[in-house]
């Protein structure tokens, strides 16, 4: 009887894999042919070529193509690569694709309540519950908090450079990087003060790391949960316990303030306001842009609302601000500091550029000198360029949507059905030298008032596009700013025995790593 049961599945699982793989070739969509049950995630899961490298090497093999098809496990996915077919998914048919993919709403972790993952009229509602906390009035409070970590941070390297012989430090940046973002994390969201630097072993940096750093098992335990909802509540992750550390520590934060009426400008008194209905959205004009790279909140966002959400929602938005911001922080700055050590040219004229600001503020690092610093904004800019911390965007078809033709010598438009996945390969069109020539080279000039208007607003994407892009950029782009601006005012980096150049995308994290390029030199600036 198992054995019948076993076959029967089986054969429902291949005949559904063949009817999608036909429907595809029926309508002359271009697809690679999948690996039956694992689809074109194979690849990934046997760790034979990186997902980023993956994304590129079927972008690339397209490259006459709107769109093609591709295989996550047995779902098939549309993969858009036309930047105008972008901005219609996105933005101007958003009603198609208004949520991220479906998963189970039972899955234990914090993250199925945020932002991020809500969907229908729960996640507008949220987004514009929370959007009055995240734009840039709010986050020049927050600025001081991201100083004095960067101050400690200061301190302990050049504590670690006395002990030197060579007047050289080998610093594995990534845990340097990591540590520093826990500890901004730490002040600007959960109001406790950490010092990661020092105590190693502290119990929030070590929570903060299982959360936020999902191990290659969880990366493919959530592709599961995504592909198959129904296995969601058998699933156990690895960051499950830490998830419960944070959220504890966030309903015990609320208590504690409102029986001592403690105000503080970070992120916990924001969610607490903004719950109220007490926070207002602000016109363009008082919430300036913080760069490039910044995106901009939809009327979906700033539409005003009164609803009031349960203490499980608020915690749920902390856990993922962690997880984003501790992931996107501590991956983008080990990148950042790989191309100071490899283009010492670069690094010296934004070192300059840190010198003069510092001598006109007279020392003072606050966020309106941060935002003048045009240079440093160019390097951040393209820094995400290179290494975007999300690999793609994902969407999820609503109701039935024509897409068109999939090229020129299609005779049938294809139709998108309900239920089907959508995906924009963020990485590789970051690597498309049809917008950006040279793309393999680290070149900030890209992004200089004489250039950057030749990039298409919708072939850069590092913090998403439309409704449902990232909504704590600003406060990303700030955090990475002020990061650089104190390390490069203090040190020079360039490569030791460790750094591997040219680099090599790791294949044991889905993502994106550089294989042994995580260890730079560090010497005091004279």
């Amino acid at each position: 009887m198992i054995f019948y049961l076993l076959a029967t599945v089986v054969c429902l699982v291949l005949g559904q894999y063949l009817l999608q793989t036909y429907r595809f070739r029926r309508y002359g969509v271009k697809y690679v042919t999948p690996v039956p049950l694992l689809g074109n995630t194979a690849k990934t899961l046997l760790r034979i070529t990186a997902h980023s490298e993956q994304l590129v090497e079927m972008y690339n093999k397209f490259s006459s193509e709107r769109f093609y098809g591709r295989f996550e496990f047995i779902a098939p996915i549309v993969e858009v690569r036309d930047v105008e077919l972008v901005k219609k998914i996105v933005v101007k048919d958003f009603d198609n694709f208004p949520d991220r993919r479906k998963r189970n709403d039972d899955l234990d972790i914090g993250l199925a309540r945020s932002v991020a993952m809500m969907t229908g009229q729960d996640w507008k509602d949220m987004r514009s519950t929370l959007s009055p906390a995240f734009t840039s009035s709010k986050i020049r409070l927050m600025v001081p908090f991201m100083v004095e970590v960067g101050d400690q941070m200061l301190l302990s390297l050049k504590e670690k450079m006395k002990g030197s012989k060579t007047g050289k430090l080998e610093i594995n940046v990534r845990d340097l990087t990591a540590r520093y973002a826990n500890d901004v994390i730490a002040t600007c969201a959960f109001g406790l003060k950490v010092d990661s630097h020092t105590n190693a072993v502290n119990e929030f940096f070590t929570n903060g790391k299982a959360l936020a750093s999902f191990s290659f098992r969880d990366n493919v335990l959530l592709l599961l949960s995504f592909n198959f909802p129904s296995l969601s509540k058998l699933i156990q992750f690895d960051f499950s316990k830490a998830d419960r550390f944070f959220s504890n520590i966030f309903s015990r934060t609320i208590k504690d303030r409102e029986a001592q009426s403690t105000i503080r400008p970070d992120l916990i008194h924001l969610l607490v306001e903004a719950n109220k209905g007490k926070l207002k959205h602000e016109d363009t004009k008082s919430d300036e842009s913080v760069g490039f790279a910044t995106v901009e909140e939809s009327s979906i966002g700033r539409k005003q609302i009164n609803k009031v959400w349960a203490e499980r929602d608020l915690v749920a938005q902390a856990v993922v601000f962690f997880i984003a911001g501790f992931e996107t922080i501590s991956t983008t700055m080990t990148f950042l500091m790989y191309e100071m050590a490899r283009n010492p040219d670069v690094q010296e004229r934004l070192a300059q550029e840190i010198k003069e600001t510092d001598a006109k503020n007279g020392g003072k690092l606050d966020f309106e000198a941060i935002q003048k610093m045009e240079y440093l904004d160019m390097v951040i800019t393209e820094v995400l360029r290179m290494w975007p911390p999300v690999a793609n965007l994902d969407r999820y078809c609503a109701k039935d949507y024509n897409i068109g033709k999939p090229n020129k010598t299609a005779d049938k438009d294809f139709i998108v059905k309900s239920g089907t996945g959508v995906s924009v390969p963020v990485y590789a069109f970051h690597r498309d030298p049809a917008y950006y020539p040279n793309p393999e080279q680290f070149d900030p000039e890209r992004f200089s008032d004489e250039n950057k208007h030749k990039i298409p607003s919708f072939a850069y994407m590092p913090f998403g596009l439309g409704p449902r892009n990232c909504i704590g950029s600003r406060f990303a782009l700030c955090e990475l700013k002020i990061m650089t601006y104190q390390i490069l005012q203090h040190f020079v980096i360039s490569p030791c025995a460790k750094t591997l150049i040219p680099p090599v995308i790791s294949k044991d994290n889905i993502n994106l790593r550089i294989k042994g390029g995580d260890w730079t030199a560090f010497e005091c600036r004279e």
